[in-house]
């Protein structure tokens, strides 16, 4: 059975334009956030729902989680329609909204904790353990007693993974989780994530614009583009889809001549008059082995190293394929 199952799912929203002050001369209009999307998600995947701000990804969470309801199609979680399963759904999952908080604002991060705890009815031998394990791996001991007003952005984030993680879910349900962290701290919640998730066998789905948070945490991708989704597949399918290439540098022992004949390459650089050269291929053309055959042959390599595509130039190029 699926974890999560979307069948033609939609969700419109009405909006009014128009000057408040002229009410005859406002309009309404609909807007279509998700548009017929269709997708499942089996145990133990770590997917990526990844796309541009406004093109409907929070509110897919939210029709998920049971937040909000489809205008049309259905979704499953669990087997089950959440906005009707809301408690036994909420049980078995694990939230966190870049945007909003779980924790009690005035009150010490270990109490938040523990009165989460209980709204999840789990016993001391249960929950202890397991709040002992996220705070040494969350690194969440030197601001557990301090009130979550009083915390950073970057402190704040770990105690809500912690906050949606303590119960053990089955699916963990990421939206933005790294939103306006610092480089380190977002490396740090990557790696626990990533061993967490792994350790338990859950499944995670990560809501999400950042494409470094995609490619250290997802095996497959789902890219929707104004509401409807253009991609499912992992992250080679997707660099073969739009034709994305490789780039193989190449370090060789003496300067040489342009490499500007080697099949199925294109020479795009050279430097240290020769001593390095950079060769793009498609790789549904050719292999790197190839190319560095073919190198090899007319010149000595003392090095190389291969450049993969850059994910965000990627989903731009799928965007401009789609006709977006």
């Amino acid at each position: 059975m699926s974890v999560i199952e979307a069948s033609h799912l939609t969700r419109s929203f009405s909006r009014r334009s128009g000057r408040a002050w002229q009410p005859r001369r406002r309009t309404r209009t609909t807007v279509r956030a998700v548009d017929d999307v269709s997708f499942a998600i089996g145990p133990g995947e770590t997917v990526g729902y990844i796309g541009a701000n406004g093109a409907g990804k929070s509110t897919t969470i939210k029709m998920t989680t049971g937040i909000l309801v489809p205008t049309g199609g259905t979704v499953r979680t669990f087997g089950l329609e959440p906005v009707g399963h809301r408690t036994v759904v909420a049980r078995r999952l694990g939230v966190v909204f870049g945007q909003r908080s779980q924790l009690w604002w005035d009150l010490p991060l270990r109490d938040s904790l523990e009165l989460l705890a209980a709204i999840h009815r789990l016993p001391p031998a249960r929950w202890r353990p397991r709040e002992a394990e996220l705070v040494e791996r969350l690194e969440l001991g030197e601001f557990l007693a301090r009130p979550v007003r009083q915390l950073s952005l970057g402190q704040r984030m770990r105690g809500e993974v912690a906050a949606a993680l303590l119960h053990e879910p089955e699916l963990v349900v990421l939206d933005e989780p790294t939103v306006g962290l610092d480089v380190l701290s977002k490396e740090r919640l990557r790696t626990f994530l990533r061993a967490d998730v792994a350790a338990r066998g859950a499944t995670l789905l990560l809501a999400t614009h950042d494409m470094d948070d995609v490619e250290r945490l997802c095996g497959r991708l789902l890219v929707v583009d104004h509401g409807r989704l253009v991609y499912d597949g992992d992250i080679p399918g997707l660099v073969a889809r739009v034709g994305a290439r490789r780039v193989l540098v190449v370090d060789l022992v003496e300067p040489a001549p342009p490499l500007d004949a080697v099949p199925g390459t294109e020479l795009v650089a050279v430097e240290g008059s020769g001593l390095r050269q950079r060769l793009a291929f498609s790789p549904s053309a050719t292999t790197a082995a190839a190319v560095l055959a073919a190198v090899s042959a007319v010149a000595a390599v003392r090095d190389l190293s291969i450049e993969e595509p850059d994910i965000e130039d990627v989903v731009r190029r799928l965007y401009l394929s789609s006709g977006r």
